[in-house]
């Protein structure tokens, strides 16, 4: 029969195992440690770099917005009043040629109804450069307010409602006449494709 004793003054302990299960951890927190600094200091650089490019961006708006409001003094001085009226004048008439009537005629028999018709429209630039249309419309009633409900409906309108309705006194027929406001919305012009834009620049 043999006895295995251990005369040892401490308990035996596998030093080779301990240090292997707490080495593993300590490394793997050291490395998650490490990750995380770095991230931490990237996250700071990055940040540091947007403030600076937003300080820059500020800089800029503010030397803008300056530059702005000395052109507005200058031309609203007596002066030079008339040419900054003929300057936004020369504006209004350079979207107005922008503007397709062919394309607004169109987009509007489309959804004009059955005893309406269209009497007159005059375009206006806003401050914003969105074409507004007042047109009047003369015709039955009912069939008035609907054009307007399908003007709003349309892709190529929007912001439509009835400014004024008055009888209409042309001797026509109509009952009334309707001023009707709205904002048109023109389709983009389609791109040209490379063989169509090289046989454009081709062409004397």
């Amino acid at each position: 029969m043999r006895l295995n004793i251990n005369l040892a003054s401490q308990p035996y302990e596998d030093a080779r195992q301990f240090w292997l299960r707490w080495g593993t951890g300590l490394a793997v927190a050291a490395i998650l440690t490490l990750a995380l600094l770095t991230l931490t200091i990237t996250d700071w650089f990055a940040a540091r770099r947007d403030h600076a490019q937003i300080s820059e961006l500020r800089t800029q708006i503010a030397q803008r917005d300056r530059t702005r409001q000395q052109a507005e003094s200058f031309l609203s001085q007596p002066e030079n009043r008339t040419t900054r009226d003929e300057s936004q004048f020369l504006n209004e008439l350079i979207e107005r040629k922008a503007l397709s009537w062919t394309h607004v005629l169109e987009d509007l028999e489309k959804i004009m109804p059955a005893r309406v018709h269209l009497v007159s429209i005059h375009p206006e630039v806003g401050a914003d450069n969105q074409l507004a249309l007042k047109m009047v419309v003369a015709g039955d009633r009912d069939r008035a307010l609907e054009l307007a409900r399908r003007m709003e409906d349309s892709r190529h309108f929007t912001q439509t409602y009835v400014e004024t309705e008055s009888p209409a006194t042309n001797g026509s027929g109509d009952s009334v006449q309707f001023l009707i406001d709205g904002i048109y919305v023109s389709e983009p012009a389609p791109a040209l494709s490379p063989k169509t834009a090289a046989s454009k620049r081709s062409t004397p």
